[in-house]
């Protein structure tokens, strides 16, 4: 290979490796949002499930190493360090395979997932009190702005025990229909109703969540995919200029 090839290679390397910290960077930033955020449905699961806290970690960690990749990868296309690009090459490869491994896991236990959701949801409805807890304000927060009532339908909320216990006509403030008049609309907690035509969404949220779930995980499958692409186009860059360094010269290596 030529030494103006080499030089071509050497900063398209550079450019991929720049690419790849970024997207290591969004992908950790993602992981932060599932473990931290506490307004949106992402909430609901984090608390009642350790299998999404396991699956923030995971994401914040492969973020890391993504990033820490990117730029020793930048400095072994700069100072075309042989062995740091070997490492590279090994470490894009290992990083492909997990992920491709992941992904066939969770496409196959996508049904499990779904049913485990699914409990999760009912589990938190039978239970509900309408005190200061996360997950519970966050599924009010759902209710309210999906504009739906229960999981599968309204009639979820007949398994709560505060409902099932009282003698009044009580249901979920978050599922008040804003379009049928009559009381003032709370943001959470239990309402009373005079009758038992309970004004509330005749609709569950499963439809709505699912929608919800599915825009997401396109954008996540988008960052993944544009992350397999650039580990794909990193592996054969770093492979070539590795071939092309004919001999190593630490004394490229930036002292410090």
């Amino acid at each position: 290979m030529g030494k103006g090839c080499i030089t071509v290679t050497k900063y398209f390397l550079f450019l991929f490796n720049l690419l790849f910290f970024v997207f290591g960077a969004l992908i950790m930033g993602f992981g932060l949002w599932v473990l931290f955020d506490n307004q949106s449905f992402i909430a609901v699961l984090q608390e009642s499930s350790d299998t999404v806290k396991v699956a923030s970690y995971i994401l914040i960690g492969v973020g890391s190493l993504t990033m820490a990749m990117g730029f020793f990868g930048c400095i072994g296309a700069i100072y075309e360090i042989r062995c740091l690009l070997g490492l590279y090459f090994t470490c894009l490869l290992l990083i492909l395979i997990a992920q491709v491994t992941a992904g066939v896991l969770i496409y196959f236990q996508r049904d499990r997932l779904k049913y485990e959701m699914s409990n999760i949801i009912k589990g938190m409805i039978i239970n509900y009190t309408g005190q200061n807890k996360t997950t519970e304000h966050t599924w009010d927060y759902i209710q309210r702005t999906m504009k739906c009532c229960g999981w599968t339908s309204p009639g979820n909320w007949s398994e709560n025990f505060l409902i099932k216990k009282s003698t009044q006509n009580l249901y979920s403030c978050s599922c008040r229909n804003e379009s049928v008049p009559g009381t003032d609309i709370k943001v959470e907690g239990l309402c009373e109703h005079l009758s038992t035509d309970l004004p509330v969404y005749e609709t569950g949220c499963m439809t709505s969540v699912e929608k919800w779930l599915l825009e997401n995980c396109g954008v996540i499958l988008g960052i993944c995919v544009g992350v397999a692409v650039v580990e794909l186009l990193g592996m054969i860059l770093s492979m070539c200029l590795c071939k092309s360094v004919v001999q190593e010269d630490y004394t490229k290596v930036p002292k410090y």
